[in-house]
C-alpha cells in the first residue's frame, strides 16, 4: 500500500517513514497542506495520514480539499487537538479514523491494518491461495507450511497479487505499490522481482497475462 504522509514535524515524519517502510508500506512525505493537496491531485496514493497542525493551512481545510478531489481516498488524522468538537468536525468532513498525539506506533499500524481490511485491500490478516499463505502481521510467507525468505519488495508483490486473487494486476499498479514518488524505477524491475518469486513459489502460481500484467488465480 502506498501512503501519503502529511506531517511538518521532520523527526516524527522520518520516524514514521522508517516504521511504515519496515512494515512494507511505501511512503511519500510532504510537510505542508498545499503540497498534500497537490500530491492528491497529481499522484496516486491509497491512504493519507494527515497531521492537522500544518504551517500553511489548517489540517481540516486540507482534509476537506482532499475529499473534494477524491471522496473515496481514506484519511487517518493525527492530531494533538484532543477536543471532542475537533474530532466530530474531522469525522464530519470525511476522516476515516482519528489518532491523538502522542501515540504508539503499534496502535497506528493496527489502525492501518483495520483500514485496509475495511477498504477491502486486505480482507484478512491471513491470506491463503493454494499452498501459499501470508501472515500480514508477522510478514511471514509459507509455502506448504514452510516459511521462506523473501525480500521486502518480493513480499509486497506477492501480497498485492494475493489480495487481488483472480484480478489482473498491471505493471504500473505493482510499481505504484512498491515505489514512492520520485523514486527511479527500471523498466524491467517488476519482471525481475517476479522472476525471483517464481523460483520460490509453486509452479505457475503467478501467471503472466501477456501485455497486461500478472495474476494469481484462486
Amino acid at each position: 500500500m502506498r501512503i501519503l504522509l502529511v506531517e511538518d514535524d521532520a523527526p516524527l515524519a522520518l520516524g514514521l517513514q522508517t516504521s511504515l517502510r519496515s512494515d512494507s508500506y511505501s511512503v511519500d512525505w510532504v510537510n505542508t497542506g498545499r503540497a498534500a493537496v497537490e500530491m492528491v491531485r497529481t499522484q496516486t496514493s491509497e491512504l493519507v495520514i494527515l497531521d492537522l497542525g500544518l504551517p500553511d493551512m489548517d489540517g481540516l481545510e486540507v482534509l476537506q480539499q482532499i475529499k473534494q478531489i477524491d471522496k473515496s481516498l481514506p484519511v487517518l488524522v493525527l492530531t494533538a487537538r484532543d477536543g471532542l468538537e475537533h474530532r466530530v468536525e474531522g469525522l464530519d468532513l470525511g476522516a476515516d479514523d482519528y489518532l491523538g498525539k502522542p501515540f504508539a506506533m503499534a496502535e497506528l499500524l493496527a489502525r492501518l491494518r483495520v483500514m485496509e481490511r475495511r477498504l477491502g485491500t486486505s480482507v484478512s490478516a491471513f491470506l491463503t491461495v493454494g499452498d501459499v499463505a501470508i501472515d500480514t502481521r508477522a510478514h511471514v510467507i509459507r509455502v506448504a507450511g514452510q516459511p521462506l525468505n523473501f525480500s521486502r519488495r518480493e513480499y509486497m508483490i506477492i501480497k498485492a497479487l494475493m489480495e487481488n486473487t483472480g484480478r489482473i494486476q498491471s505493471k504500473p499498479q505493482l510499481e505504484n505499490t512498491l515505489y514512492e514518488w520520485g523514486e527511479e524505477v527500471a523498466s524491467n524491475t517488476i519482471e525481475v522481482h517476479v522472476h525471483h518469486l517464481r523460483k520460490k513459489l509453486p509452479p505457475d502460481f503467478i501467471k503472466t497475462v501477456r501485455g497486461v500484467g500478472y495474476i494469481v488465480n484462486p
